[in-house]
């Protein structure tokens, strides 16, 4: 009579034995490094790379790439192949200014602001908003240009764009040593856009400065 010989577990599409145990450890490994990276993201305060979040998590980029678009899937309510597979979550895992943070979503934002701003907007001023609209347009650009465009000092308004965090010191003029202001990865993330490559000529985003373009053209 011949000898019976167990059967093999099949081997999987990289000529690995399927085992049980070894799938289960896989899958575990696999939930313990999606909620890291959960955990990661929840206390940004600004975008992150993937490089960033790789050095972070000490782990491969290629590996995050991966956990990223599965935790997207995950709060979009999809499985990997698009199917529905739960509720779409309150929050969702936003792209912008280059890299990735959890934000709530857009359909909620009413709600959040009337708890964070106790149901007062603060806005920035029509001053404001034509000084941060000339610094992104023209950056790097100086508190004097910025001056000679609007026709006004600018001092305090580019302190006010600097304590919002939307603009940033980026260096220094060599001719005059003046200071040189550009726009920071929050004013692209307030945008919802990743670059300022990615700005119209003439942003709608940016309320009551339809005529900068014509008096950028003046210069």
């Amino acid at each position: 009579m011949s000898e019976i010989t167990p059967e093999r577990p099949a081997a999987d599409a990289s000529g690995r034995g399927t085992d049980p145990e070894e799938q289960e450890r896989q899958e575990q490994e696999r939930e313990d490094q999606l909620a890291a990276l959960e955990a990661v993201l929840m206390v940004l305060d600004a975008p992150a790379s993937i490089d960033e979040l790789a050095a972070a998590l000490e782990w491969a980029p290629v590996r995050v790439d991966e956990l990223i678009h599965q935790l997207r899937a995950d709060y979009d309510g999809l499985a990997p192949n698009g199917a529905r597979t739960g509720r779409v979550r309150g929050f969702e895992l936003r792209g912008v200014g280059g890299g990735w943070r959890i934000a709530a979503r857009a359909e909620h934002a009413e709600a959040v602001s009337r708890l964070v701003l106790g149901g007062q907007t603060t806005r920035l001023s029509q001053a404001a908003l034509e000084t941060l609209a000339v610094i992104a347009y023209r950056q790097p650009v100086s508190r004097a240009r910025i001056a000679a465009i609007r026709g006004v000092n600018a001092e305090g308004v580019v302190r006010t764009l600097q304590a919002r965090g939307l603009v940033v010191q980026s260096g220094v003029d060599n001719e005059t040593g003046a200071s040189l202001f550009g726009t920071t990865p929050a004013f692209l993330e307030r945008l919802g856009i990743d670059s300022l490559g990615e700005l119209p000529p003439l942003s709608p985003l940016l309320p009551g400065v339809e005529h900068l373009d014509e008096i950028i053209g003046n210069e």
